[in-house]
């Protein structure tokens, strides 16, 4: 009988898991949405996700020349003005966009496949394992990225590898994202370490949960927060990464537009033909500051007694 009890007792905490943590999912998008900052974020980014989206109904080529047309300011049919090949800025702008934005969610995917899974694994066993990921991941960081990053960059310019020919979007993304997932493994090692020793862990460890079936099913989705605002954080710095590679010369190759080589190919022509930096910029500008209200909104939301002390309701 006392072992019925027990059992009982185990699975309504297992249930009382499961329940706070849909409870926490409604709080967080409840306290998200209290974020004007965040909301603003949000407008913005979806109006940027929506413009790259839409880039191929433009009636311009993003690549096709027009030496007629060169270095025309911003007019009714160039609302951006055109470039030194007469190429109109508003429709490579928007090619621009896709490239960089796509090249911001394969970073954090990447991120995310190799960061969580060694903080993961760090986190929960401890001991010989936890060192041995830590060193490395310490040993990462220990690199200067961004130096390390154009030198990468440079060798797979000249290097011929499967799907990684050029710096395409697949390469930079690649590059960018091999440096980029330390933060994530040391978040998710930080969380590992606190929940591993609760009371719901113990009680499916008891009814003979695998450590996989613990780590998947109880604890990650208890770490969660922290990956989802480090992982929009990630997202601005691999816009920015890519950005100031593709300025140096180390990024996405001409013709194909980023935002970060527009600025570059902008950089001798700012003073006379000002539009030519000063759009992509603001692009880069909007993406990064409506990501960063984001970051900061979904930080606050996931932190309920920061947020419920300034509403008042605590």
């Amino acid at each position: 009988m006392s072992e019925m009890n027990q059992l009982t007792s185990i699975n309504n905490e297992l249930s009382n898991s499961l329940t706070e943590s849909s409870t926490m999912s409604m709080g967080v998008w409840k306290r998200f949405r209290r974020h004007p900052g965040a909301i603003f974020g949000m407008i913005v980014l979806s109006i940027l996700l929506v413009m790259a989206l839409a880039a191929p109904l433009s009636p311009y080529d993003p690549e096709a020349s027009e030496m007629t047309a060169r270095y025309e300011a911003p007019s009714a049919s160039h609302i951006m003005g055109t470039d030194a090949l007469g190429r109109d800025l508003f429709t490579r702008i928007l090619y621009g966009g896709r490239v960089s934005l796509t090249v911001g969610v394969l970073v954090v995917v990447l991120s995310i496949f190799i960061g969580v899974p060694v903080g993961a694994l760090a986190g929960y066993y401890g001991g010989t394992v936890d060192s041995v990921l830590m060193r490395i991941t310490d040993a990462f960081l220990s690199l200067p990225s961004f130096l390390v990053l154009i030198l990468l960059s440079a060798i797979l310019l000249e290097v011929k590898i499967p799907y990684l020919e050029g710096n395409s979007v697949l390469t930079i993304s690649f590059v960018i994202g091999v440096f980029s997932w330390t933060t994530f493994a040391r978040l998710v090692r930080a969380a590992f370490l606190g929940i591993r020793e609760t009371e719901f862990v113990a009680a499916s460890r008891a009814l003979g949960g695998s450590d996989m079936r613990i780590m998947t099913r109880h604890i990650l989705p208890n770490a969660i927060g922290p990956i989802i605002v480090e992982a929009t954080l990630e997202f601005g710095y691999a816009i920015i990464e890519e950005s100031g590679l593709s300025f140096l010369g180390f990024g996405i190759q001409p013709p194909t537009p980023s935002w970060g080589n527009l600025l570059s190919n902008a950089q001798d022509y700012f003073v006379k033909y000002p539009w030519l930096a000063i759009f992509p910029g603001l692009m880069i500008f909007l993406s990064i500051i409506s990501i960063n209200y984001i970051g900061d909104g979904l930080r606050d939301a996931f932190d309920p007694n920061k947020v419920l002390s300034k509403v008042g309701e605590v």
